[in-house]
């Protein structure tokens, strides 16, 4: 084989006005026509030749024709840098390598282009050969432009969502020091608010880039790990949801939730409070809705009393490290707000670690789990302290605090209690009924469908008619679950646990449904 190495690239004449080979190779510029498979078929086609792209590894980027067969010697050559360009003969077909170059000061080549052809290269060819090879150092250019912007926007994205995991697990110190770098003054209020906008998971990227201009940088835009469609954005200032509220006006399909403005280590609690409003927004006129406080079981309890039982409850988890004890304690509340799974995506951990978690404050509280009744309870525990802080720094509270029963015996709890679930007594199919014996079975369907003597598919449209009646999601989960669980309590058509051992003939069993 004779070889011919040229130090000097292939010669790039300028084009000729009329010249229909030119004028074809621009239109490979044009927006429409920015493709590498098309530009190499048509070199192909104008040459009459076999044409091959690849990298300076290797890897093939196009090739159209008979895959010509190259000296690998003289192709790491050019993809090196030592030489511009080669011409090769084996006696059948005439072969040129092209280097395609970085932009700068380094020889190294980005690309490869082999073009192989049995006649050899006039000077015809070559213009079309030359001038092809800038077009690709163009395009190549704009598509290393293109990966590296699709990098940055992953790489900020996954920074805004490792802000928000911080923030997830009260930890705002650190939340703070990452988010200052890139947006100094996002986080430096100790207040915010919450927002999760509702969209589809094929429009979900447009609807996030859309949050950002709208709030021109003022809020925390994160694309929710756990469902698809929503996008999270958490805004400390006043104006982030007039301007939401604005997208979500001009987009049909498109639904926004909003929490009240709640301290920074609050955020686990804000987000479970904006998606119970984006429900809400769902049946809106507006399509959006910000979280009603509305009148909440625990705000008819005692206040003392209650924040005792809580400190109470939650005291052995005293002993622990600050941040374990924060940690465990924000995974808790998610995980008991909604599954592991989803806990486990928003929070960036694994479900086996949500999992671990909880059942490490269920043994540190003697709190089974399992049972829908004492998940109520330590919602309320958890909740209590989380809006009040810990009840007595000093160690001065009562030795004998009251117990969660005497704090169910108030009057205006009573009142509130049978008038909610005396909301169903209409119902000519006993909801009331099916749902009592659908909590009684921890929200387990197929034994309360053995107990009332139905099918299990019953049971579910009962507890699932039950839910506009009494204006809460049930088969969700959550805090209006929860709510409806008390209710039950305080009228007594549900036992008040005990607070004991957690069940250890079941060690795998959910610890949320």
């Amino acid at each position: 084989m004779a070889r011919r190495a040229e130090e000097e690239p292939v010669s790039r004449p300028s084009y000729g006005t009329g010249s229909a080979w030119a004028r074809e190779l621009l239109d490979q510029l044009r927006p429409a026509g920015r493709d590498l498979n098309r530009l190499i078929g048509w070199l192909a086609r104008s040459t009459g030749s076999a044409v091959r792209l690849q990298d300076a590894r290797g890897h093939l980027l196009a090739e159209a024709g008979e895959r010509p067969a190259l000296d690998p010697a003289v192709v790491a050559d050019v993809a090196a840098g030592r030489v511009s360009a080669a011409a090769l003969q084996d006696g059948t077909r005439h072969v040129r390598l092209v280097g395609i170059r970085h932009p700068g000061p380094d020889p190294a080549a980005s690309a490869v282009l082999a073009v192989a052809r049995p006649e050899p290269f006039d000077r015809h060819t070559t213009d079309i050969l030359g001038h092809t090879a800038g077009v690709l150092e163009l395009l190549l250019r704009e598509r290393e432009l293109a990966h590296a912007g699709y990098r940055l926007r992953r790489a900020t994205a996954d920074l805004r969502l490792a802000i928000l995991q911080l923030l997830m697990v009260e930890d705002t110190v650190s939340a703070r020091r990452v988010a200052a770098g890139l947006w100094p003054g996002l986080l430096e209020r100790d207040t915010a608010r919450v927002y999760v906008i509702e969209g589809t998971a094929a429009e979900r990227d447009r609807l996030a880039d859309e949050c950002g201009t709208a709030t021109s940088g003022g809020a925390l835009v994160v694309r929710c790990p756990a469902m698809d469609e929503h996008v999270i954005v958490l805004g400390p200032a006043t104006e982030v949801e007039e301007r939401l509220r604005s997208l979500v006006a001009v987009r049909p399909g498109t639904y926004l939730g909003g929490s009240p403005r709640q301290r920074l280590a609050l955020t686990a609690t804000a987000y479970g409070q904006a998606v119970t409003a984006l429900a809400v927004a769902r049946f809106s006129p507006e399509r959006a809705a910000v979280y009603a406080e509305r009148t909440r079981p625990a705000r008819l309890m005692d206040p003392a009393a209650l924040h005792a039982w809580s400190a109470a409850v939650l005291r052995p988890l005293d002993t622990l490290p600050y941040h374990v004890r924060a940690e465990l304690l924000a995974t808790t509340r998610l995980g008991l707000e909604f599954t592991a799974v989803s806990t486990a995506k928003v929070l960036g951990v694994s479900r086996n670690t949500v999992r671990a978690r909880m059942d490490r404050v269920a043994a540190l509280l003697g709190a089974d789990f399992s049972a829908l009744a004492v998940r109520a309870m330590a919602h309320i525990a958890l909740n209590t302290e989380a809006a009040h802080g810990p009840y007595d720094t000093e160690g001065n509270a009562p030795a004998t605090p009251t117990g969660f029963a005497d704090l169910l015996g108030g009057d205006a709890l009573r009142a509130w209690a049978e008038g909610l679930l005396g909301r169903l007594d209409t119902d000519g199919r006993d909801l009331r009924g099916t749902l009592r014996a659908w909590l009684a079975a921890d929200a387990n369907a197929g034994p309360a469908a053995a107990a009332r003597g139905v099918h299990a598919q019953t049971v579910r449209e009962h507890v699932r008619a039950a839910e506009p009646v009494l204006e809460r999601r049930l088969l969700a989960g959550g805090t209006d679950l929860y709510e409806v669980v008390l209710a039950h309590l305080v009228t007594g058509e549900l036992p008040v646990p005990a607070l004991g051992p957690a069940n250890r003939d079941q060690a795998d069993a959910a610890v949320h449904r």
